[in-house]
Parts: structure tokens; C-alpha cells; sequence
């Protein structure tokens, strides 16, 4: 295979998806490419011992960009966004022509103004894949968080709170609330309501008792995933052709969102808006009873959403039947604090596989690994804490350097 280079990177025509192809040559400059020094990086992080040291053992750090949150023993905690973005003249999205001076990189934002916290004021810090820095921020982050929702219910989780233990952090782990839905039922419910549909009806009578969590065992989980998944490719239908509406309903959850409640700049002017919420539900409708039945009462959430965990070996030949685990009902899905992930198929496909809580202050932490320890299929260890994950079950990890080794099974030894 010949693979084409620009100054600006390799032409990457070839590999473009079907929509984003005819434009032209596409080049694709990537920080990756370049001298990243991510090995002395992380040996500096291990080093480390307070917060600030942990902070500035990231600054020769470039890809990925991360959000890193740190705490020390002496009650200090901070943020550091991690990673290098490149700064242009032009801030936008989207292609660039290449040719133009003004569209190149001018360096990257400097280390020091990168996002970041130390010590603040209301006494903790969050984060979870959201936006890092409000509109005024003096460099352009380019855009690519998520929708909040997840942030926004840890916040909620820990303003109520007075005091905290290990239990309250296991429990926010757990938690399968799901703020778009109280951000859309209320435009949404009034609507499904007035339908002159019995089983819209029927289908709108679930989501107003329910409490919105996403829970294996809900009807209303799994009425409200779906139907806002189809109002998303709707309302990208609406102005986009079939393909490239496809490409984008991933993304136009903010805007599908508040198109639920009014429709201010007219994106509907050529159709009705509610009709259209009520057709996207009959949509969710069939799409459910031709996977789970014509009774609406088993259509729970864990039939639909199911974890699923593939050996990196699955997919040659029939391995995938013995090293493959999961099948398993699970609560969440993408936009929850116990985040299971978002799958065309409805599977838990992605997610938190690897909670931890710490506790500087005492004797050592708490962690669980979906897969387990091991990787090996013929270890007792493969995939043997699901269970505990998807029980909220932890194992005890001890801050003392000689703990646990009376329960030592074996030892490797690597030899240079």
C-alpha cells in the first residue's frame, strides 16, 4: 500500500467513511506522530507525592488528553487536563484548508493554562468526560466532551451529602439515574399523552411512574433509551440526507434535547415537530416488540442491555464461545454515573470496567475489575470478579507493601 504524506500529515482519503469522502485530499496531522514522552511521564507519576509533584510530572505529556484527578495524603486534591492541543488564528471545527498560513498549528496551549484545580473552595472535584472550561477560556478546546449529564449527577450526589464513607462513594459508583430524562419528560410526556394512540399511551404511562434510573428491570428504561436514540436520527433528518443524518444523530443529543420542549430557530418549519416525537416513539415501539414480544411488561432494560465481554481473541473462529463472558442483564447505559456505554445493539459494550475508591487517610483502597485479574483463559482468575462488579461488590487493596503476600498464589519473575 503507497500512503501519500503533506506537510500536514498523511492523505487519508482511502480510510475516510463514505460521508466524509469527495472533498478533496484530506491530510491528518496528529500530535501522536511526534515525540510524546509519555514513558518518563508515567515513571514521573509514580514518583510522586504530593499533588503538585503528580502535576508536573504531566507536563511532557501529549497524547491522549486525559482529566486527571489527584489527592495526597496531607488533604490536598487537584485537576490537571492532561495532554497537548494545538493553537491556530482560526478557531474552528471541522476541515481545514491546509494551504492556508492562518489554519496552522502556532505551538500548543502552554502547560501552565491548561485547565486545571488545586485545593478549591467547595472542597472536592469532579469529573466525568465533561467540559473543562467555561466560554471565556482563552484557547479552544475544541469541543469534544460529553453531554454532562454524568457531571452534573455527581454533583447532585455529593451537594446532598454531609459526610461521606466508603458505602456513599460505592453507592455513587452505582448510580443509574439518568438526568436527560428529567430534562425531557416533561415536554415529552404531555404530548405522548394527547396521542390518539392506545399503545403510545400505554407506552407514555410507564415513563410517567417511573422513577428515571436506568435499571435492569425497568419497561420505562428501556422506552426512554430507545425512543430518544430514534428522536435523535429524527431531528438530524430533518435537515441532513439519509447518510450523513445517520453519521450525525450520535452527536445532536444537546439539540434533540431541547427541541423536545420548543422548536425556537424553526428546524421543524417544514413538518410537525410533535407529530414527529410521537412517530419516533412508534418507531421505538416496533423496534422493541419485534426484539422482545408484543408484551409490553417484559420489555425491561436488562433484556435489552446486556454486557458483553470479548478475549481479544474471540473473533478467530469459534474461540469467542469459550474465552468470550458477559450475557448479563446490567443497569446504566452512557449518560449515568455507572456508565455501561452506548452500543447500536443496545448491548453494555464499553463503560466503567474498573471502579476504585481510595482512602488517604486510612489503611488502602477498594477496587473491582470486571474481567478480573487475569487475561489467561485457563486461569481460575479469568473473568472471575464480574460477579462482584455487578454486584457493587470491591476487594480490599492494603497501602502496606508486605500485605497480602501470605495469600501469594504464584510469582513471576521477568528477566531482561
Amino acid at each position: 500500500m503507497t500512503v501519500r504524506f503533506s506537510r500536514n500529515g498523511p492523505i487519508v482519503d482511502e480510510i475516510l467513511p463514505s460521508e466524509a469522502s469527495g472533498t478533496g485530499p484530506v491530510s491528518l496531522r496528529w500530535l501522536g506522530s511526534t515525540h510524546c514522552n509519555w514513558l518518563s511521564s508515567l515513571l514521573a507519576i509514580d514518583r510522586s507525592q504530593s499533588v503538585s509533584d503528580l502535576r508536573e510530572a504531566t507536563r511532557g505529556w501529549r497524547v491522549p488528553t486525559w482529566s486527571l484527578v489527584i489527592a495526597d495524603k496531607e488533604g490536598h486534591i487537584g485537576y490537571q487536563s492532561v495532554g497537548g492541543i494545538p493553537v491556530r488564528e482560526i478557531w474552528e471545527r471541522g476541515y481545514r484548508p491546509g494551504w492556508v498560513p492562518a489554519h496552522q498549528w502556532r505551538g500548543l496551549i502552554p502547560f501552565e493554562q491548561m485547565p486545571r484545580l488545586e485545593d478549591p473552595d467547595r472542597g472536592w472535584i469532579a469529573t466525568a468526560n465533561n467540559r473543562v472550561a467555561p466560554d471565556d477560556f482563552p484557547y479552544p478546546l475544541s469541543g469534544t466532551w460529553a453531554s454532562g449529564h454524568r457531571a452534573r449527577r455527581i454533583r447532585q450526589m455529593i451537594e446532598e451529602r454531609q459526610s461521606f464513607s466508603k458505602d456513599s462513594f460505592a453507592e455513587m459508583q452505582q448510580d443509574t439515574r439518568t438526568l436527560r430524562a428529567d430534562e425531557a419528560l416533561p415536554g415529552l410526556l404531555p404530548v405522548l399523552l394527547r396521542s390518539g394512540d392506545r399503545r403510545v399511551r400505554e407506552a407514555a404511562r410507564y415513563l410517567q411512574e417511573w422513577d428515571h434510573n436506568m435499571s435492569p428491570d425497568s419497561v420505562a428504561a428501556s422506552l426512554f433509551e430507545l425512543f430518544f436514540n430514534r428522536w435523535c436520527r429524527r431531528v438530524a433528518s430533518e435537515r441532513f440526507e439519509a447518510e450523513l443524518a445517520d453519521a450525525l444523530s450520535g452527536t445532536i443529543g444537546g439539540l434533540a434535547g431541547a427541541l423536545i420542549h420548543e422548536d425556537t430557530a424553526g428546524w421543524f418549519a417544514e413538518s410537525d415537530r410533535e407529530a414527529a416525537m410521537v412517530h419516533a416513539l412508534r418507531d421505538t415501539l416496533t423496534e422493541i416488540e419485534d426484539r422482545l414480544g408484543t408484551d409490553m411488561s417484559a420489555w425491561a432494560w436488562g433484556n435489552l442491555h446486556k454486557v458483553q465481554l470479548r478475549h481479544v481473541l474471540s473473533g478467530r473462529g469459534d474461540l469467542g464461545e469459550l474465552f468470550d463472558r458477559g450475557g448479563l442483564p446490567v443497569g446504566g447505559n452512557g449518560v449515568t454515573v455507572c456508565n455501561t456505554g452506548f452500543d447500536p445493539n443496545w448491548g453494555a459494550l464499553t463503560g466503567a470496567n474498573y471502579r476504585l475508591i481510595s482512602d488517604l487517610g486510612e489503611e488502602g483502597m477498594w477496587a473491582v475489575e470486571s474481567q478480573g485479574q487475569s487475561g489467561h483463559p485457563g486461569s481460575q482468575h479469568y473473568c472471575d470478579q464480574l460477579a462482584e462488579w455487578m454486584d457493587g461488590r470491591y476487594h480490599f487493596l492494603s497501602f502496606e507493601a508486605d500485605s497480602g503476600l501470605v495469600e501469594t498464589e504464584s510469582t513471576s519473575v521477568l528477566y531482561p
